[in-house]
């Protein structure tokens, strides 16, 4: 058998095992090709529902193809539109269990907490998540141009320090999270997947995850297995949240919270968007100065937490980079 082929057999075989290990009768579903390839082992297995979310009057890239991926596998889909009434306190409770201010962090996490809550609603108890796989299998277009030195060594941080809120998030609802592609046997099999077999051109550009899209191409339709990897606030819509409080927030306000904020607290409030965030993490938990002055690990110069690994260029808490 060729090389390329038994590989993309062995990945078929082993995600068939980790995907039944882990089986829920919920799936976030974003038609991406993480969670599209769960749906399509789980379904042989499992009557799932799928619930695709998706923020009212924004452009959401996954409804598209989610609803092409629900009909082919014939899923009990739910596609829940979500405005202002729902977003402000999906917003606190992720700042409230993930301890964050970080906008894209929060933008992200809101969608997957929204997400969350409607199969809570829906009588689901577990809910399976594609999580993983990028940061295994480097999906992530940062990576793309890299030496393999310089690869080997990103792709061996981000194993170190990845974490994903959906686990918290669900646990925080009395829910929990199901993640095939964290299953330690999966992770470990990854992790020895050669770089040459996660990023490969073809058809005229780069992609992650390279040897996964092979490995599905001939059972998933096309446009599921060479979609571009978008990240949850594209696919959700939640990218506007921006533009949102750009409009909702004035300049004068800004810019007299921000002074404030620098001179009291020590933060640096980049945007209206962080101020909104902070303000709910100040009014929960204090200042990071204060949080983490016993903590050990890396320090923030621009909120002052610390805990954060000391290889990391990334802040957790506020989501400064480079750090």
């Amino acid at each position: 058998m060729d090389p390329i082929e038994n590989m993309c057999s062995q990945i078929r075989v082993l995600i068939d095992k980790v995907v039944k290990k882990s089986l829920a009768n919920g799936i976030l579903f974003s038609g991406g090709l993480d969670t599209s390839v769960i749906a399509f082992v789980a379904s042989k297995y499992s009557s799932l529902k799928a619930f695709t979310v998706a923020f009212e009057n924004a452009p959401a890239l996954d409804l598209e193809y989610s609803k092409t991926m629900a009909n082919l596998l014939k899923m009990d889909h739910k596609i829940h539109f979500f405005g202002e009434e729902e977003m402000f306190p999906a917003i606190r409770e992720v700042v409230k269990t993930l301890k964050v201010f970080d906008p894209m962090e929060v933008r992200n996490s809101v969608a997957i907490f929204v997400g969350l809550t409607t199969a809570k609603e829906n009588g689901i108890k577990g809910v399976m998540t594609g999580d993983g796989l990028d940061e295994l299998f480097a999906g992530y277009s940062w990576l793309f141009n890299l030496s393999e030195s310089k690869l080997i060594s990103s792709l061996s941080n981000m194993w170190r320090t990845m974490r994903f809120s959906s686990i918290p998030l669900a646990r925080s609802l009395g829910m929990e999270a199901k993640t095939p592609f964290l299953d330690q046997e999966f992770k470990s099999f990854a992790m020895s997947v050669d770089p040459k077999l996660k990023i490969r051109s073809e058809r005229g550009k780069s992609w992650g995850k390279w040897i996964i899209r092979k490995s599905y191409e001939v059972l998933l339709p096309d446009e599921i297995v060479w979609r571009a990897k978008d990240p949850i606030e594209y696919g959700s819509g939640t990218t506007v949240f921006p533009k949102f409080f750009g409009e909702k927030i004035s300049d004068g306000h800004f810019q007299k919270k921000a002074k404030e904020y620098l001179e009291k607290d020590k933060v640096s409030i980049r945007d209206k968007e962080q101020l909104f965030y902070y303000e709910i993490f100040r009014s929960l938990f204090g200042t990071p100065i204060k949080i983490f002055s016993k903590a050990k690990g890396k320090l923030c110069p621009y909120c002052k937490a610390k805990g954060g690994d000391e290889k990391s260029k990334f802040c957790r808490i506020c989501g400064a980079y480079p750090i």
